[in-house]
């Protein structure tokens, strides 16, 4: 059992690994396409990249007698396609205006705010993530403020994008449970992507030789990001707590960090190191265990 942990933690860290330079891909795609456009292909090929693997499945749960919902399915495929559309884009214009680490940190607020959404679904909130969101907040600051008190554009279009993840990932907190998790990512890869596809030729000039001259990180934004990422993350989180597992797939915005620094050569300052050092300590706070307090009388 012990070794099936290991396995699937390393699992983990390779999708982690996976989504950290997929930032990389995504600020190299600028150069080449807008980004609807690029958005559009990279979710349409990560769409038909999982469709044999959603076949398989569908083959094998044939032989069950739980039968899933397919309108429930296509609904809830549809409302996290919406989401992590809208997502996804302005997460890709806010990586055109800073750095991939920045963004990379940023982004993994939603682990923070998704708690803090939950107020409104009446959920109950510990004060360990108020204090978290505190931390993660100063981070912020000195990761995002620039000398004249204001935020940047990209940082803010990042912002946002954390803010509609977390929306995004309430919206498959709802469905999931009663479906089929490959298949609901596929839909709303296919959806995300055919909204973006409308967008781009709406908004930019979407052409083939873009789409050729961009093909290497587009493969692996489309192939690696959505299509080998996530069907890691649904074998690696089999044996896991999900705790463990989020723990590891945070850190995705380390290797963003070291990603855009090698191969980009973007480097931070001491001061946004620092914010980074605060986001991350905050969004591991968040992730850890509460400690059960001793019962009176034991």
């Amino acid at each position: 059992m012990k070794k099936m942990a290991i396995g699937s933690s390393l699992l983990l860290f390779l999708a982690a690994c996976i989504w950290g330079v997929a930032f990389v891909a995504q600020s190299v795609g600028m150069d080449y396409m807008g980004p609807f456009t690029f958005n559009g292909t990279r979710f349409l090929i990560g769409g038909t990249v999982l469709l044999p693997l959603v076949c398989i499945r569908i083959k094998r749960k044939k032989d069950t007698p739980q039968e899933i919902p397919a309108a429930l399915t296509l609904k809830g495929g549809v409302c996290c396609g919406l989401a992590i559309c809208f997502a996804s884009l302005s997460q890709q214009i806010g990586i055109m205006y800073t750095t991939v680490g920045k963004a990379g940190f940023i982004t993994t607020l939603y682990i923070i705010i998704v708690p803090v959404f939950g107020v409104f679904l009446h959920r109950k909130v510990s004060g360990k993530v108020w204090k978290a969101a505190l931390v993660a907040a100063a981070g912020m600051y000195l990761l995002c403020m620039n000398e004249s008190f204001s935020i940047g554009k990209g940082d803010a279009f990042v912002c946002l994008c954390a803010v509609i993840f977390s929306i995004h990932i309430l919206v498959i907190d709802h469905f999931s449970p009663k479906t089929d998790g490959v298949a609901l990512s596929c839909i709303q890869f296919f959806t995300a992507g055919l909204i973006c596809i409308l967008g781009a030729f709406v908004l930019e000039e979407p052409s083939w030789e873009q789409i050729y001259s961009g093909i290497v990180p587009l493969l692996y934004a489309g192939v690696m990001s959505c299509g080998v990422a996530y069907t890691l993350q649904i074998i690696g989180q089999k044996n896991l707590d999900p705790t463990v597992a989020s723990l590891i797939l945070s850190l995705e915005s380390a290797v963003s960090v070291l990603a855009g620094w090698v191969i980009l050569g973007q480097a931070l300052s001491v001061k946004e190191l620092f914010g980074c050092a605060l986001v991350f300590a905050a969004v591991i706070w968040v992730q850890m265990p509460e400690k059960k307090g001793r019962l009176s009388g034991e």
